[in-house]
């Protein structure tokens, strides 16, 4: 593929967490990805939309973007949709939706152009159009200039296809990737979530350690696109090389139901030999055999779960059990408060910046190894 048929790939990134979803890129051999608003991007060729679907942790998605052009009007927009190489792309037979977003332009109602594209799909491409579609074709219309991408992922990519059972209020496996890569955590290390909840911090870690791609258990929207070859990402997928982990991740709760739904999750996961979980309270909680590691957990913070007063004493409890057992692990807490992180009478470094996760936003608050009593 030529420089000028190269795809601009942009990855959806959480809000804060740009920076490290752009390392993680880099990670994986995507050398030129930048951060940019919104997210990151790079250039690529298909094949490296599929690996990106496949292996990255932290994107939300990623879209592909495909040409744009110049509108000034909608009677402009509705003749250059035309003309736009949608075959180059996209299946007939295969539904397809449109969304559009308008910013700064002389064509300001998203709704009008919306239809616009919509017929000049239908009667140039023959589209079959439909509101719950697979395919997602996404047109940003800023400073006159329309921009049309393709939404690669389909559902969510935290919907990582193994997941069964959830907690109360569940972090997504995006987040938590990316707040482990923020702890600085490469799998060489074990890790131990002391409120697991339905296991995603520690499934997620056991997941890195063995070397298994994030997508490995679902389907994805370029799977319908014109562009996809099946026989070149069959043998994407089978060219995995996992690993034996060379620790042992934990999960603990006090609540005999999570610790059953992480268990399950795990065994869907594919990571059950090293992932393991037990009924505990926080109080009780020791150290494993073995190397220091991170303790990483999501405790409640009052605003959906539990009484904020009476987690002071809990977040307390946490922190004294880790002052006092866990010297020469580092810690990191996700929290809404940082009064109830302070709470914890913890070293803390300066937080990271606020994270929107299920409507409020969040801090990670970490701390270096934590010196032995």
């Amino acid at each position: 593929m030529t420089d000028a048929n190269r795809l601009e790939i942009f990855l959806i990134a959480t809000p804060g967490l740009e920076t490290v979803l752009c390392n993680e890129a880099k990670g994986l051999g995507f050398a030129d990805a930048k951060v940019v608003p919104g997210g990151v991007q790079f250039q690529g060729t298909w094949p490296d939309v599929w690996r990106a679907n496949l292996w990255l942790r932290g994107a939300t998605r990623v879209l592909v973007r495909i040409g744009s052009f110049r509108a000034f009007h909608l009677a402009q927009l509705d003749k250059r949709a035309r003309k736009f190489p949608w075959a180059d792309h996209l299946r007939p037979d295969v539904p397809l939706r449109v969304e559009v977003t308008t910013r700064k332009s002389k064509i300001y109602h998203a709704g009008a152009a919306r239809q616009r594209i919509e017929r000049a799909l239908t009667e140039s491409f023959g589209a079959n159009l439909s509101e719950d579609a697979p395919i997602c074709v996404k047109v940003r219309i800023d400073d006159n200039l329309c921009t049309i991408s393709l939404d690669s992922s389909g559902e969510s990519l935290h919907k990582r296809g193994h997941k069964g059972g959830v907690g109360k209020a569940p972090m997504r496996e995006t987040l938590a990737s990316l707040f482990l890569r923020d702890c600085g955590y490469s799998g060489e290390e074990p890790v131990l979530d002391p409120m697991c909840g339905s296991g995603t911090f520690v499934i997620e870690a056991a997941e890195i350690a063995a070397g298994l791609p994030a997508g490995r258990h679902r389907h994805f929207a370029f799977e319908q696109f014109g562009s996809f070859d099946a026989e070149t990402w069959q043998a994407m997928k089978e060219d995995v090389a996992p690993c034996q982990p060379k620790s042992v991740f934990y999960g603990f709760d006090r609540n005999a139901g999570a610790i059953e739904m992480s268990q399950a999750n795990a065994e869907r996961a594919g990571v059950s030999e090293f992932a393991k979980f037990q009924q505990q309270a926080v109080a009780d909680l020791t150290p494993p055999e073995g190397p220091p590691g991170l303790v990483i957990v999501n405790p409640p913070y009052g605003a959906r779960i539990g009484n904020k007063k009476l987690l002071f004493a809990l977040y307390g409890s946490l922190g004294k059990t880790l002052k006092e057992h866990f010297g020469g692990w580092r810690v990191g807490i996700v929290t809404t408060e940082p009064a109830l992180a302070r709470a914890t009478g913890l070293p803390f470094l300066p937080p990271g910046p606020p994270i929107p996760h299920g409507g409020l936003k969040v801090k990670l608050f970490q701390t270096k190894a934590l010196p032995k009593p």
